[in-house]
């Protein structure tokens, strides 16, 4: 629990390392995004029979910080820890569906956050509206960073996994985020 807690305030600090006033805001977007990617990594493998168990990565967090320094929050290593997978046996397939789960869940949560826009509207007090405004964009952008960023295939990332399991798989997905995270944000 201490290390999801600490990669969870890492993350939401290095997201927000350029706007920090919207800092609490950013801590509930990717705090919600972070833990739900990481739980459907978690269930997926229980379902498989397998044991998983969240561990921080401490030379994942700094270099986290690193980028986010460096490029003022534009762009991070978004991999402060990950879901450790025991079993005596996985197939490529099942390995593949635990690893893409964590960015579907992430996909689905940003697709949540659209949903919630396009329901609630706006047309409250400035404020109001623009701290609604903030939560979903924040909420959308943070969860579909987190699915696109995972979906990169080079290890240790989920994306490494998926491709060895099923590059169409892997393509169509990505394509679909590289889409939304580059063409609409």
């Amino acid at each position: 629990m201490i290390d999801i807690i600490v990669s969870v305030l890492a993350l939401a600090f290095a997201f927000s390392i350029s706007r920090l006033e919207f800092f609490p805001i950013i801590l509930l977007t990717v705090g919600v995004g972070f833990v739900a990617h990481e739980l459907a990594h978690r269930f997926v493998a229980n379902h498989y029979g397998a044991k998983a168990f969240y561990r921080a990565w401490p030379e994942g967090l700094l270099f986290m910080f690193a980028t986010a320094a460096i490029t003022g929050g534009k762009f991070l290593f978004a991999a402060p820890g990950a879901v450790y997978i025991y079993s005596t046996y996985l197939s490529k397939r099942e390995n593949g569906i635990i690893s893409i789960s964590g960015a579907v869940m992430n996909f689905l949560l940003a697709i949540f956050f659209l949903f919630v826009a396009v329901a609630i509207g706006v047309g409250g007090t400035p404020k109001a509206d623009m701290l609604a405004e903030s939560f979903i964009s924040f909420g959308t952008y943070m969860n579909l960073y987190l699915a696109f960023f995972n979906m990169i295939p080079i290890p240790p990332l989920d994306g490494s996994k998926v491709i060895a399991w099923s590059f169409p798989v892997w393509a169509a997905f990505m394509l679909i985020l590289v889409i939304l995270v580059f063409g609409i944000f």
